[in-house]
């Protein structure tokens, strides 16, 4: 298991895959931490002899190295906040074990196994938000990984929040004795973010297949032109991104009787002195491709950089058995991975404008001329239709454009001053998941916006196949709205299946 890829980690964590440890995995880990028992004998490395950080400078007696680790895994155990979800934390041991398994740790192999048991039986420590500023690694949050594995703190079990040393004499795991470097080991890398990372790009994969589902409905529903989607107009420029979404919304659309070829409306002999039907669309709808190719290129960034980062040594320091020595050095700095996070929140960001804007045009009889108010399906004045909705996908829009500031420009030297210039990954890494979440939130309004409208011009059997699908998975939750009713069970329902999109 040393090649993670985005695909296995959703297996994971969505499937039920289970997580299997290859002996040679094993035979590898074993060699490190032999040598570094060797290695390590009347030579200085830190964290094993020395302290930590900036009291790295005093050395630690052989009596007391064993004690060491404990204090560092249990005074590093100050995370605060809300825990991370269920999903992101299992991402966080995978990430980390996955690290630990390259052979560049010196750990013991039982470290492995215990951790492959946490994964798979489902017992995952409690790990808090905040603790990590994304350099020298999330050690606040991975001391609460490696207080569970040494058998001390909470962890999630069956639903419910349990004592670590209740839920493993349950399950009858014992946890791990403490041999050279453990603690450290477990503690100094960038597995958090990452984890984390790796189920922001899962969740953004599916907001970006959402987004083009709802645009091409979009699409139908105004009975748009089908030229700006079109393979030549498209391969007129050299993005990849932007070729990909309208290849599949050509897709989507193939079979669609309500979208229209400019050749049999706009270049036959027409004499009218002003046009009734609108030559070209808004830019919500005309230029998906181009709003949507960007961030489907960005989200191909960072799945590759994560996919590194995950399959990389991000330790301190580095035990190189080939060339039988110790390296010290900074593979724990996250700055790739907070990049990235920031870059993918930017762009997730810009897609829940892009639903903000496409659901303004349905709500707006004045741009759509052919919908009433908020797709009001009632008596006009005296029903609502989706009014207060909207103000529901506009204000958490307007949230997300807020919470795009960088975090990665955000560093703040601490430690006394040791860690000078951090990345705040994690940080990064958390907001994502918060924009993300958010999306998902202002795509469950365009959604009902969109079975609305479709109601309302009773078009469903005119719709592409891959719409009326669509749309008949939203109406099985929620029914047509003509009275008003209390909407915000229907969005709770809508969200939820939007997230298993």
């Amino acid at each position: 298991m040393t090649k993670l890829t985005i695909d296995t980690v959703e297996n994971i964590l969505f499937a039920n895959k289970k997580l299997t440890l290859d002996k040679s995995i094993l035979d590898r880990v074993e060699k490190s931490f032999q040598f570094l028992k060797e290695f390590s004998k009347n030579k200085i490395i830190y964290g094993v002899n020395t302290g930590f950080g900036p009291m790295a400078q005093y050395r630690i007696e052989e009596e007391n190295t064993i004690q060491l680790q404990y204090n560092l895994i249990r005074s590093h155990c100050t995370g605060i906040g809300e825990p991370l979800t269920l999903e992101q934390i299992k991402a966080a041991i995978i990430a980390r074990l996955n690290t630990l398994s390259l052979g560049y740790s010196g750990i013991h192999p039982s470290v492995l196994l215990l951790m492959q048991e946490l994964v798979n039986r489902d017992i995952l420590p409690v790990i808090y938000q905040h603790g990590s500023v994304g350099a020298s690694g999330d050690l606040v949050q991975l001391a609460h990984l490696a207080l569970t594995l040494i058998g001390e703190g909470e962890v999630f079990y069956k639903g419910e929040l349990k004592s670590t040393k209740e839920v493993f004499e349950l399950e009858k795991l014992k946890p791990i004795e403490v041999h050279i470097r453990e603690g450290l080991s477990i503690m100094n890398g960038t597995s958090v973010m990452t984890g984390i990372g790796m189920v922001n790009l899962i969740k953004v994969n599916q907001l970006i297949n959402l987004s083009i589902t709802l645009s091409s409905m979009m699409n139908e529903i105004v009975q748009s032109f089908d030229d700006h989607y079109s393979q030549p107009l498209n391969e007129a420029k050299e993005h990849f991104g932007q070729r990909y979404v309208a290849e599949k919304m050509s897709e989507f659309l193939n079979d669609s009787k309500l979208v229209k070829k400019r050749a049999d409306e706009m270049y036959q002999e027409r004499t009218e002195r002003i046009f009734e039907e609108k030559v070209q669309e808004y830019y919500s709808l005309r230029c998906v491709p181009q709003i949507l190719g960007p961030i489907y290129d960005t989200w191909n960034a960072a799945k590759e950089v994560l996919e590194n980062e995950i399959n990389s040594a991000s330790d301190n320091p580095i035990i190189d058995v080939e060339n039988q020595t110790v390296h010290h050095g900074g593979n724990f700095h996250g700055d790739y991975v907070s990049l990235e996070l920031d870059k993918l929140k930017l762009a997730v960001t810009r897609l829940s404008m892009l639903s903000e804007r496409q659901l303004n045009y349905l709500v707006n009889p004045k741009i759509n001329n052919i919908l009433p108010p908020f797709v009001n399906l009632g008596m006009l004045g005296f029903n609502f239709g989706l009014q207060a909705a909207q103000f529901t996908a506009t204000s958490t829009t307007a949230e997300n454009q807020t919470l795009s500031t960088s975090m990665y420009v955000h560093s703040i030297p601490n430690n006394n001053d040791n860690q000078d210039i951090v990345s705040m990954g994690t940080n990064a890494a958390t907001i994502c998941a918060k924009v993300i979440d958010n999306t998902f939130e202002v795509l469950t309004v365009q959604s009902l916006a969109v079975t609305q409208a479709i109601e309302y011009l009773e078009i469903q059997d005119k719709l592409s196949s891959k719409g009326k699908r669509f749309y008949e998975s939203i109406r099985e939750i929620v029914p047509v709205f003509k009275e008003d009713e209390v909407i915000y069970p229907y969005l709770k329902k809508v969200k939820n299946e939007l997230l298993n999109f």
